[in-house]
């Protein structure tokens, strides 16, 4: 039991888009640091320096007073205290961080479904027509019929009218 067991698990880790699901997990992985990164290091410097030399990280609220003096003058001070805090900055990082991956997962989904839309249309470029419509019925007929299988009409061998299937 357990062998069948473990060779079920190897065939469904060894599908494909398991695989694939297991790379983009840790590509996003990767990604959410720098992300996290860029908004640390890059964005929430200048935002801090033109709010009044504000930084984001130690922004936060105390709520209960730990061991030490209040004003606390970092948020690891005031967690090193013991004090119980709001981190509105951290929050603040968090959610910046968010429209930033969220930006960047729909200009992926966008250019992914416009190359999509580019395969299905040179696709349909390339489906070789094998029927044509009755002019009398409008059903789909072989290229080659003289006579419609589904009115019985005589059609001439010059009835061009072709839909792709």
């Amino acid at each position: 039991m357990l062998k069948g067991f473990v060779s079920e698990f190897k065939k469904f880790a060894m599908r494909g888009n398991v695989i694939d699901m297991a790379v983009g997990i840790i590509i996003g992985a990767a990604f959410g640091k720098i992300v996290d990164s860029l908004v640390k290091d890059i964005i929430m410097p200048p935002i801090g320096l033109l709010l009044g030399k504000v930084d984001f990280s130690n922004l936060f609220v105390v709520l209960s007073k730990g061991k030490g003096e209040l004003p606390y003058t970092s948020l690891a001070a005031a967690q090193e205290a013991g004090a119980v805090t709001l981190n509105v900055g951290l929050f603040i990082n968090a959610v910046i961080s968010f429209v930033i991956v969220a930006f960047a997962v729909f200009i992926l989904i966008k250019a992914i479904n416009t190359l999509r839309e580019k395969m299905e249309k040179q696709e349909a470029k390339n489906i070789i027509k094998t029927t044509k419509t009755c002019p009398y019925c409008c059903s789909d007929i072989p290229l080659a019929a003289v006579r419609c299988p589904h009115c019985t009409s005589a059609l001439d061998k010059t009835t061009k009218s072709v839909r792709q299937k």
